[in-house]
């Protein structure tokens, strides 16, 4: 049973709580908190709703429009976080936006949630955290671009958290311990998919649609599992046993590999859509491109160089090499040249050198391997001697691209090199072959067309992912892919309609706890490295971060989110109270409707109206105090609050409820306060014990570790004038 505050065509203010007989018999606890709220003025002009619905107190969120583009303004960042964050949360903040890191991974991995399962010690957790959106991440904890790092909101302060290295270690922990956490499907559906390719996104396709309980066949051309990650990244940079190791980890759980098959030559499309019940083709892009450059039949392709050395090959591929393109597999190439002793190596490209598609770091490692750069040019013409290349022209590239974006590149002929050179290497770019595949596929731009959702074909049932579907793209982007097919393909399975793969975020506790070293300035932990003296083509050159250093990079994570207070005074009341919030739309208890989104602090809709508050039927056993903190009298808002409400039976606490207010993100009910008070007679000495209790879990930012102990001793304020009937108490 409930009685009903109404809002009237003036609205209810604030006032009319603080001074009504009713409110003040039947529900003192209301009336204080009405009662606390700034001035008299104030009250008079504010209204109920208003105080129910004001947004988070923040400086920098205040103002809309002012510089700072804080996370609740559609920004990156928690700017208190780190700056002034005298009045802000003390319990941690909470998540109102997806993280700039999991937002700039391809595969959405929740980074903060697995770094958080870190520094709580649970690596099982965190490795199963990373296999909901990555089932390689041994993988792309090698070879990733780690976009992640780069939108790191710690790399504002100091340096960004050494994401890459964290992921390889708990990557490594899982191929560890796959009887742990990657097991077998407890069901089986008796239904079958066939996967073309074993590389990043048939693996991944493969281990999402084993896991939901399908048969999974995966074909392959080649006589080792991996597709490109196995013949075309350099073992310094991917060991194979790791691939080797995965390989084992998916044939335990009922993975089914069929190597040696060239699907479209050996086998048909059509005959795989007729023997299973879905298809996805993930066969990568292997075929080279061709520039017409006079004398182009003269060169090598630079995949296919890699491919032979990864299939064995270790002579030296000559003395003088140039390699054409400026990406990774030409750096990959050069490096690799190198290492296999020849003696001057050259990288031509078109591009300047910060347009160099390759990553950053991978052409500063050609530098330091004494491979020369020559970015900006662009090659005209081989020459050849008796049957063998000799040189190559170059002339002075000027633009890349047009004013629209497109390759479109100039020249200026007027200047112009020559490169002596034996062997010259053609490394820029590849294509997917699907000509072989047949069926009538609809293609676009030499990539197979594709719902960006699910991964399907204009062909029901036919499904394409990774760089048959994009072209050249990361693992990442490929494990995206085959994650997505296998949520598609699942659904059609089931008859289901195509919908969006569900966002992670289900791991999120109410608020975001960090560690309080994270605040202060530190520098990355950098993985080791081998020495330049001993590197070759086979051994890995990263040796990994150790567990205690990966323990530090956890601890440095920011765990980003929002660290405003809730401000509403007859917020902690009402939940106090257990009161119902009516709106427009639904009826929510108090609670859950003072909880953070998105730019704001209640759950409301942009069209949803508050109508009535509904109250419990007081009890003649139910004692209440609400006590407030704040700097001025004229100041609405508090530093800090607390409402406290009781029911006693003879004299001893049955029932609790306590509720801060201004320090955290919403009004904070402290359970296990009210669990330690339980069944006790209240004294000062139990009523500190509470306090304790309630503050075990502050975290304090930099500059308001002063409110722990204001909160503390409120508390115990707070329970004392509840039992023994001293109503609203000040400070």
């Amino acid at each position: 049973i409930f009685y009903t505050i109404r809002y009237d065509k003036r609205f209810t203010k604030i006032h009319q709580l603080a001074t009504s007989k009713i409110v003040k018999e039947k529900y003192p606890l209301l009336a204080q908190a009405a009662g606390a709220v700034a001035s008299p003025q104030l009250r008079r002009m504010g209204t109920v709703g208003g105080n129910l619905c004001q947004e988070t107190r923040c400086w920098y969120y205040r103002y809309p429009k002012n510089y700072f583009p804080c996370v609740r303004k559609s920004g990156k960042y928690c700017n208190a976080f780190t700056g002034e964050n005298r009045f802000h949360s003390i319990f941690g903040a909470v998540r109102v936006e997806p993280t700039p890191c999991t937002v700039a991974c391809p595969g959405g991995i929740e980074i903060p949630v697995y770094m958080a399962h870190l520094r709580a010690g649970d690596l099982k957790a965190a490795a199963e955290t990373l296999l909901e959106a990555n089932p390689i991440p041994a993988v792309t904890g090698r070879i990733c671009p780690h976009l992640c790092e780069q939108e790191c909101n710690r790399g504002q302060y100091d340096e960004a958290v050494s994401i890459q290295g964290v992921e390889r270690y708990v990557g490594d922990y899982i191929l560890d311990n796959t009887d742990q956490l990657m097991k077998p499907p407890e069901t089986d559906t008796g239904q079958k998919v066939a996967i073309v390719g074993s590389g990043a996104a048939g693996l991944s396709a493969a281990f999402y649609l084993r896991k939901l309980g399908h048969r999974v066949a995966v074909f392959d051309k080649n006589d080792t599992v991996g597709g490109m990650l196995t013949y075309t990244v350099p073992s310094y940079r991917l060991p194979k046993d790791v691939i080797h190791k995965i390989t084992g980890a998916m044939e335990a759980i009922g993975v089914e590999f069929r190597l040696g098959v060239d699907v479209g030559r050996d086998v048909t499309v059509a005959h795989l859509r007729e023997t299973y019940d879905a298809v996805f083709l993930a066969t990568g892009a292997w075929a080279p491109v061709s520039i017409g450059l006079k004398g182009e039949e003269k060169t090598t392709p630079g995949l296919e160089f890699l491919i032979g050395v990864q299939s064995g090959n270790r002579q030296k591929p000559g003395s003088k090499i140039v390699v054409i393109g400026g990406g990774n597999v030409a750096v990959d190439v050069a490096i690799t040249a190198r290492r296999l002793g020849a003696e001057e190596v050259t990288m031509a490209c078109l591009e300047r050198r910060e347009e160099m598609p390759a990553f950053e770091w991978e052409v500063d490692q050609a530098l330091e391997e004494s491979v020369r750069l020559m970015p900006g040019w662009g090659p005209a013409r081989v020459h050849v001697s008796e049957g063998g290349v000799t040189g190559l022209d170059l002339v002075r590239c000027t633009s890349v691209f047009d004013e629209t974006g497109r390759f479109r590149p100039k020249f200026d002929k007027t200047v112009s090199d020559t490169l002596k050179a034996d062997r010259i290497f053609l490394a820029v770019g590849q294509r997917s072959e699907i000509s072989t595949i047949g069926l009538g596929l609809l293609v676009e731009g030499g990539v197979v067309k594709v719902d960006p959702v699910t991964q399907e074909t204009n062909i029901p049932g036919v499904f394409a992912g990774g760089d048959a579907s994009t072209g050249p793209a990361t693992a990442i982007e490929a494990v995206a892919a085959g994650r997505r097919a296998a949520m598609g393909i699942d659904r059609h399975l089931k008859g289901l309609a195509s919908q969006a793969v569900p966002q992670q975020g289900k791991h999120e506790s109410d608020f975001l706890e960090f560690d309080a070293s994270c605040l202060h300035k530190s520098s990355r932990s950098m993985m080791p490295e081998r020495a330049h003296s001993k590197r070759n083509v086979d051994a890995e050159d990263a040796l990994g971060l150790d567990f205690a250093l990966v323990e530090i990079e956890a601890k440095r994570c920011f765990n980003c989110g929002c660290v405003a207070v809730s401000p509403s005074d007859l917020a902690p009341a009402l939940i106090a109270m257990d009161a119902r919030i009516k709106t427009t739309k639904r009826t929510l208890d108090a609670e859950e409707f003072f909880m953070a989104r998105p730019g704001g602090s209640t759950v409301l809709d942009a069209d949803e109206v508050v109508l009535e508050v509904l109250l419990p039927v007081p009890g003649l056993r139910r004692k209440s105090a609400f006590c407030k903190f704040r700097i001025r009298n004229s100041i609405d808002f508090p530093i800090v609050s607390v409402a406290s409400a009781f029911r006693l039976k003879s004299g001893k606490i049955e029932e609790a409820r306590i509720v801060l207010g201004a320090v955290a993100p919403v009004p904070l009910r402290i359970r296990m306060a009210e669990d330690q008070l339980k069944g006790k007679r209240v004294t000062e000495e139990i009523a500190e014990e509470a306090a304790a209790v309630a503050i075990k879990a502050a975290r304090p930012l930099a500059k308001n570790d002063y409110k722990v102990q204001i909160t503390k001793a409120l508390i115990k304020r707070a329970i004392m004038a509840a039992v023994n009937g001293n109503g609203a108490q000040r400070g």
